[in-house]
């Protein structure tokens, strides 16, 4: 009930305040925002833009001689509340992303109060000197690309196994981001972060170290169009080849869960609501991916490696615990060609070697997807089919179909 309250009271004073001020109201256009304010001494300014997605999934797993009865499901997989704009000048700019479905809240435990985890992003970023930001609060770390991209802007229905598995997901901290210009149009980025390394909403203290990442990006041949590097199909059709090169260094030092800052927190036999007790190692994540587009095709590819200190979860008598550290390495590659008439077609081939110590086998996943871009990512139809084999024999069939809607 007060989570309803809450957003109500949110979204009306939003709204009267538009209103109160018609005047300053700008570029309503579908797909820029809901609302889009400017105080009249520019000293503030607010994006107000809903979106969700809609998904139906049907799945066919196989038991070694026959396909088995199709399981279907129908839910609403995203649902967001997010405001942006800037704060006292426009070199101070803020992001609010708030989640509403149940898989955007869910999560609660004793390390959050046993609370929704309603906020997705809560962050200021403050372009403190020339080519400088200094960004602070809850938001995405910089780590591989595929998770970076929002979810608003896919070609495929959803992310891959290897986000699925490896990826660093947000976190609580401060980052620290530069560009430079290497020569005519070759552009450098650097982006650092020093995060809790628990992931998003944990309010009960730092359970373990800190979380140190670093990322380096190379376009040789210039920025894409619309930040096309992180947009996935190649809706803007660039019309010389544009390439993002970028390589990933994540240490989460005495981590306690068993993805790094996502997964099931690994207790020990002794831990109590009055005493945590947690195993803690330190997990280290590197990433190497890249996007290239041209002319209404698009590549993007990635790689992940992940190895832990104290991979085996054990308890203070060394006994192991049964939770084991996610490691190993994944391979992602889709490759796609946007038509003249905004139909999509796109493939995507992925693999996942676990360390044997984890007695997990491998997969790997192919994926086929037709979209249909309406208004490019902000209204879309979208459907694909996986095959997915663990260990070399076949496994599980899924076909998905739905649709965005992004104001």
């Amino acid at each position: 009930m007060k989570l309803k309250t809450t957003l109500f009271t949110l979204l009306t004073c939003v709204i009267t305040l538009s209103f109160l001020n018609a005047q300053e109201i700008s570029d309503t256009k579908f797909g820029k925002g809901l609302i889009n304010f400017t105080a009249k001494d520019s000293s503030f300014s607010i994006k107000f833009a809903p979106r969700f997605q809609v998904r139906s999934i049907s799945s066919w797993d196989y038991d070694g001689d026959q396909y088995e009865s199709a399981e279907h499901n129908f839910l609403v997989r995203r649902a967001r509340l997010k405001f942006d704009g800037y704060a006292y000048n426009p070199k101070i700019r803020y992001k609010i992303e708030l989640g509403l479905s149940n898989r955007d809240i869910s999560g609660a435990s004793e390390f959050n109060r046993n609370t929704s985890r309603i906020i997705l992003d809560a962050v200021i970023m403050w372009n403190f000197a020339e080519n400088f930001e200094l960004w602070a609060g809850q938001t995405k770390l910089p780590g591989n690309i595929e998770r970076v991209v929002s979810s608003a802007n896919l070609q495929l229905i959803n992310r891959s196994l290897l986000n699925s598995f490896f990826n660093l997901d947000r976190d609580v901290g401060i980052q620290l981001r530069h560009k430079t210009n290497l020569g005519g149009k070759f552009l450098m980025r650097e982006k650092v972060a020093i995060s809790q390394g628990e992931g998003r909403n944990v309010t009960e203290g730092n359970l373990g170290g800190l979380q140190y990442t670093a990322r380096v990006e190379f376009l040789p041949f210039g920025a894409f169009k619309s930040k096309g590097d992180y947009v996935q199909a190649d809706l803007k059709r660039e019309q010389t080849p544009k390439l993002m090169l970028t390589a990933t260094y994540n240490l989460n030092q005495d981590a306690v869960r068993e993805r790094s800052g996502l997964g099931s927190y690994m207790f020990r036999d002794d831990h109590t609501s009055s005493n945590v007790s947690l195993h803690e190692t330190d997990v280290t994540t590197y990433f190497v991916d890249t996007m290239f587009k041209y002319k209404g095709f698009a590549f993007m590819g990635e790689y992940a490696k992940r190895t832990a200190k104290n991979a085996v979860a054990r308890n203070l008598d060394g006994t192991k615990t049964g939770d084991v550290v996610l490691i190993g390495n994944s391979f992602n590659g889709q490759a796609s060609y946007v038509f003249k008439n905004n139909y999509e077609v796109t493939g995507r081939y992925t693999t996942v070697n676990y360390e044997a110590i984890t007695a997990a086998l491998p997969l790997k996943q192919y994926t086929l997807g037709i979209s249909r871009y309406v208004v490019g990512h902000k209204l879309k139809v979208q459907s694909d089919i996986s095959h997915t084999t663990v260990d070399g024999n076949n496994s599980n069939i899924m076909f998905r179909l739905g649709f965005d809607i992004h104001f």
